[in-house]
């Protein structure tokens, strides 16, 4: 959410942001970090850590335990430092399954 802008004329009139900057935003602090990747607890032991690198090449160790539930609260936080501050998340789902999801409002992280 946020006040989209009001200048007649001008190539973003109407815009709360260009689209191209929001795509930029999500692939750098979420689907380069995530994509192809498996996400483990940095308290993983060393030595599933080690095997798991050498199997699936790009791992990526979290302080928290990776539930749906706890990546779309990361994710949030995430994006919301990376908005421009005129811009506020109004909402996430992150899909684990094509019929288990997490939702984040920031209505109900305020």
């Amino acid at each position: 959410s946020g006040e989209p802008m009001q200048n007649p004329g001008h190539p973003k009139n109407g815009m709360l942001m260009d689209f191209s900057e929001l795509k930029n935003i999500v692939k750098t602090q979420i689907v380069d970090q995530f994509d192809h990747a498996l996400v483990v607890n940095k308290n993983t032991p060393p030595d599933f850590a080690a095997q798991a690198k050498d199997l699936f090449g790009k791992i990526h160790f979290l302080d928290y335990q990776p539930t749906c539930e706890n990546l779309i609260v990361d994710m949030a936080n995430r994006l919301q430092k990376s908005l421009p501050s005129a811009v506020r998340l109004h909402s996430l789902k992150l899909y684990e399954t094509a019929g288990s999801y997490a939702e984040w409002y920031a209505d109900d992280n305020s």
